[in-house]
């Protein structure tokens, strides 16, 4: 899950300088060593993948309010790392929000209401999974209702399920009719087999014949 796009609403937009200000106290450096909050992307074309997606936000009028593609991680100077980068001013035309980034940058969208809110992410031709942070109830039923995504999370960050539920996600997200683990996946594994009989008393079999097989 490459949940790489926020969306504050309403006096959420406020949080914007603590959001910052968190996302900068991140440690990037090996997976390996203790401490580390942010590892290296997996390969050199990956990151450079993220960094051209950072480029075309720039170019396309987003705010970079944070800019982790200078970092320097001691020891692993030639790793594949981008430090967290945070864009606010998205909207819903640039590169960097209708394409999953896959590195630690995060895409900041703004609107007004909950409905609001619904209709962007309902407008979005993808819906793999969304996560909605509250503390009403009264919202939560709300977005659960109405929001067309296949995996939803009330104040969970990332809604992939527990393996004894299918996998879900919606539209441009998901092919086929079933999902790949869970209670569907054993449709999905299993081929059906259909036997029709029909029985009849020993005694009512006088020809002499016991079996026979027929074949179409």
């Amino acid at each position: 899950m490459a949940t790489s796009v926020a969306v504050l609403v309403g006096k959420a937009r406020e949080w914007l300088p603590d959001l910052k200000a968190l996302a900068a106290k991140l440690k990037v450096n090996a997976g390996n060593e203790p401490g580390t909050d942010v590892g290296p992307l997996i390969s050199k074309r990956a990151k450079e993948r993220v960094l051209g997606l950072i480029e075309s936000g720039i170019r396309e009028g987003a705010r970079l309010e944070l800019d982790g593609r200078d970092v320097k991680v001691p020891g692993y100077e030639n790793g594949n790392f981008v430090g967290p980068t945070l864009f606010s001013g998205v909207t819903t035309d640039m590169q960097i929000y209708t394409q999953e980034i896959f590195g630690p940058v995060l895409v900041v969208l703004e609107v007004d209401t909950l409905d609001e809110a619904i209709a962007l992410v309902n407008r979005n031709p993808f819906g793999n999974g969304t996560g909605l942070f509250t503390q009403s109830g009264a919202a939560a039923r709300k977005f659960q209702a109405e929001i067309d995504v296949g995996q939803v999370g009330i104040n969970i960050p990332i809604p992939v399920p527990v393996p004894f539920f299918s996998f879900t996600g919606s539209r441009g997200s998901k092919l086929g009719d079933l999902g790949p683990y869970g209670k569907q996946v054993v449709q999905f594994y299993t081929q059906t087999k259909t036997v029709t009989a029909r029985w009849f008393d020993d005694d009512s079999v006088n020809d002499g014949v016991n079996t026979t097989i027929s074949l179409r």
